[in-house]
């Protein structure tokens, strides 16, 4: 049997790949796919820790442009991604699959705080690990909650799931024309803007090293084929990285 690529990953999930067509809430047959997903890839011993969004509820950037105080709508996000965290774990449990949400908002009632050598120790355990909350802070996305967890608990990739095959030059919502990268190197993201990430979590894994592959969560089975390295999506790396 073909082996596993990575041993220790990252997953970050938009708020809105747990929805349907609506593009809001959370639909109970998305979050049964995605849980049979994550407990394929548990079944082949890899170590999952997510990082999920919270866009399919509330999201905080949307609400400040339209006068909220900043800080307040992003700690109303926060609070979004710990609902959908929970949601997942629900659905993972469902499935057998042993789950731990760690909050970086201190909610002891509803999930365990962030604590770094706790979550390793979870991950060692065959725990999936669900990083709820963000960093904590308003003014930092999900995303670079997700670079920041996944460089503390040594994850050797970000996997981002997102709605489409990859990252493409346009968007191909609107663009049927657009091509998309199978390989890109961080700079380029960057002199680009490229949307893989915000370029704060793209600093953070271009300085250390960290490879993210984009791919489309919505054709089932592609999270188990990005980690048994077949060529779907983009993988993002940095210049050193010659794989």
């Amino acid at each position: 049997m073909q082996k596993p690529i990575y041993g220790r990953i990252l997953l970050k999930l938009s708020g809105e790949a747990l929805t349907n067509k609506d593009g809001y809430g959370i639909d109970p047959k998305v979050i049964t796919s995605i849980a049979l997903q994550i407990k394929e890839l548990h079944g082949l011993g890899i170590e999952i820790s997510i990082v999920v969004g919270g866009g399919n509820i509330f999201r905080g950037i949307a609400a400040s442009a339209r006068g909220m105080d900043r800080a307040t709508a992003d700690f109303i996000g926060m609070l979004a991604t710990i609902m959908n965290s929970l949601a997942l774990q629900d659905a993972l449990e469902k499935q057998g699959v042993m789950t731990r949400v760690q909050t970086a908002i201190w909610m002891q009632e509803v999930a365990e705080p962030y604590i770094r050598r706790r979550a390793i120790r979870h991950l060692e355990k065959r725990r999936v690990v669900i990083f709820a909350a963000g960093t904590g802070n308003p003014y930092f996305s999900t995303d670079t909650a997700a670079a920041l967890r996944a460089l503390e608990v040594g994850a050797e990739a970000i996997l981002k799931a997102t709605k489409v095959g990859g990252v493409y030059d346009s968007d191909p919502m609107d663009n049927p024309d657009a091509k998309m990268f199978s390989n890109l190197k961080y700079i380029d993201v960057l002199s680009k803007g490229l949307k893989v990430m915000d370029a704060t979590a793209i600093s953070l894994c271009m300085d250390n090293n960290l490879s993210i592959v984009v791919f489309n969560i919505k054709e089932e089975g592609n999270i188990k084929r990005v980690l048994l390295g077949e060529k779907i999506g983009t993988i993002v790396r940095g210049e050193n990285d010659g794989r």
